[in-house]
């Protein structure tokens, strides 16, 4: 009897596998996020958990939706919707209304993900997706000083921004790292996003060259500004311990779907993306410029995904060495 011929199953990127599963990763990501996610309880109150339970709640809930309208099997149970709204919600100010954050959830998922066919073939980060569209439809909303008037925290980059580096002199980083700020409520929580950010890359669950590049970028950029003129731009540390750095750098920059395969070509997609955070922070008009340069670094991804190494043994094109 002559043997059967291979079955060949085509199916949406990622096409590299390693023994590991989708829920297996969300779940892993899940546990990285709790330590920041419990920080921000803390800080800001029930209003934080009310933000991330509508977050996640509203995502599970619109991609079930799209997946009855697109008439195929629905994958809610793989926590990927989930991971995304909660992703989602830690961008958002704890003061955030809840229809815009049940809005922005959805899009998140319709628009950064069900429309280019679900998982693995975004070329954008899904939650950054929902959340430009917050940011540019409701820039009061999304305003963290203007929003969240009540608490006792400042908002550091938006003092750097309007008052200069005097200012933020009464910062100490070890207030920073535990999240004593304003700010997305749990992108701010660098010192448990950093630890589980470790987690997940020695769990193997992230890129760790696209993480090292843009926290790279990041210091070299500010270093740069530093000495070129103190007296005008914060310090490094400053910089990479306020706003959404560490989250960017390991939770949203890393997603598999929108940044390149390859090594080199992922560490000069995070070193793009730190670069862009620094400029965008000192020439532009938002605060924390994270969100947007890791977006703008998503555009590029395909281009840098075309450096490749070249065949062995290949001299130049058409000639081969003998």
């Amino acid at each position: 009897m002559k043997p059967l011929p291979p079955t060949l199953t085509v199916t949406a990127p990622p096409h590299a596998h390693c023994g590991k599963t989708v829920k297996g990763r969300m779940r892993a990501i899940l546990i990285a996020m709790m330590p920041a996610a419990l920080l921000a309880v803390h800080h800001f109150g029930m209003d934080a958990l009310r933000v991330m339970c509508l977050g996640a709640a509203a995502a599970v809930v619109a991609e079930f939706l799209c997946d009855q309208i697109m008439e195929r099997r629905s994958q809610v149970d793989d926590l990927h919707a989930f991971t995304v709204g909660l992703t989602f919600s830690f961008l958002l100010p704890a003061s955030a209304p809840w229809w815009m954050v049940v809005f922005g959830s959805a899009v998140s998922i319709i628009m950064g993900k069900m429309i280019f066919g679900g998982l693995g073939g975004s070329p954008l980060c899904a939650p950054l997706v929902g959340w430009a569209v917050c940011s540019l439809s409701w820039p009061a909303h999304m305003d963290i000083n203007a929003s969240m008037l009540t608490s006792e925290l400042n908002y550091p980059l938006s003092q750097l921004k309007h008052f200069g580096v005097e200012a933020i002199k009464g910062y100490d980083l070890d207030s920073l790292m535990v999240g004593r700020q304003l700010g997305g409520l749990g992108a701010v929580q660098t010192g448990a996003l950093f630890i589980g950010g470790l987690f997940l890359a020695i769990r193997k669950h992230i890129k760790v060259g696209v993480s090292v590049g843009m926290l790279a970028g990041v210091l070299l950029t500010a270093g740069l500004f530093r000495m070129a003129d103190p007296a005008q731009y914060a310090s490094p540390m400053f910089h990479l311990l306020t706003g959404s750095v560490i989250f960017g750098a390991f939770f949203l920059a890393t997603d598999p779907s929108s940044s390149p395969m390859r090594k080199i070509p992922a560490a000069l997609f995070g070193l793009t993306a730190g670069v862009l955070v620094i400029i965008i922070r000192v020439y532009g008009v938002y605060p924390d410029g994270t969100p947007y340069a890791i977006l703008l670094a998503n555009l590029a991804a395909p281009l840098l995904d075309r450096i490749k190494p070249k065949p062995f043994g290949k001299k130049a094109a058409g000639r081969t060495l003998t």
